[in-house]
């Protein structure tokens, strides 16, 4: 069931995404050759808690995952495209890492991704990365009252194939607010005019997932989701208020 957030609902969000912004800043630039995904994880931890929030992936066990997860973020390396696990792994030169928070305030979530190049990067990969946060832009564009959740999808998908890239099949963005995943699912394509119109109120976690090769995708044991081929992806995400002035997005940094 789609619910519309009030005024005070949509500031305590507000305020997650607020917290959940000034830690992946620190993370985003802790990222570079040599560190540990689980070292980037546990201070993103610590940093979250010391700013009066609690991690939201931490022990969350989405619809069809084996078991609750077990990290603060989820770290995602070259074609991982979401959920995977920060541990031992020290990133490289010309990695591809997706860093995704979510941060629960006052009982409210925010939830947001974005990728980062680590050292020298392939001129290809800065494509990839380039196209997939221009899409996500051009999604949340379109997320203002009186167009549809097509308007996004069409938007995002028209964006990547611009660059001759492929929208990942069946990962979505979704709504946001008192849970961390809430009706409606924001698909990153679609047809202008279809789908759910959008009001004033609406909250949306839009996070187009973008593959340099195929758009098919493999479950791995950890149920993190990889690119079918091995290919490199790319992943960036907003936590987005609908409102009569447009677009507001909640986890700048």
């Amino acid at each position: 069931m789609v619910t519309l957030k009030t005024k005070e609902e949509i500031d305590k969000i507000r305020k997650a995404g607020a917290i959940l912004a000034k830690v992946a800043k620190v993370i985003i630039a802790r990222a570079e050759e040599g560190v540990t995904l689980k070292s980037l994880d546990q201070l993103a931890q610590e940093l979250i808690q010391k700013a009066g929030g609690r991690p939201a992936f931490l022990g969350y066990r989405p619809y069809g995952a084996k078991k609750p997860y077990p990290c603060s973020i989820c770290a995602s390396v070259n074609e991982i495209i979401v959920h995977g696990i920060p541990a031992s792994y020290k990133l490289v030169s010309g990695d591809i890492l997706k860093l995704d928070f979510g941060v629960i305030y006052d009982g409210y979530y925010a939830d947001a991704a974005w990728t980062v190049g680590i050292g020298n990067i392939d001129p290809e990969a800065r494509k990839l990365i380039n196209a997939t946060e221009k899409s996500l832009y051009a999604g949340i564009k379109e997320a203002k009252p009186g167009n549809t959740l097509g308007d996004i999808g069409w938007a995002i998908k028209n964006c990547v194939s611009k660059f001759g890239f492929s929208v990942v099949e069946g990962l979505t963005g979704h709504g946001i607010g008192k849970e961390l995943h809430e009706d409606p699912s924001v698909f990153n394509n679609g047809q202008k005019g279809k789908g759910m119109e959008l009001s004033e109120g609406l909250v949306l976690a839009i996070e187009p997932m973008v593959s340099a090769g195929t758009s098919k995708t493999l479950i791995l044991k950890d149920d993190s989701f990889a690119t079918a081929d091995g290919s490199l992806s790319a992943h960036f995400e907003h936590t987005v208020a609908i409102t009569v002035r447009g677009p507001e997005i909640l986890t700048l940094i």
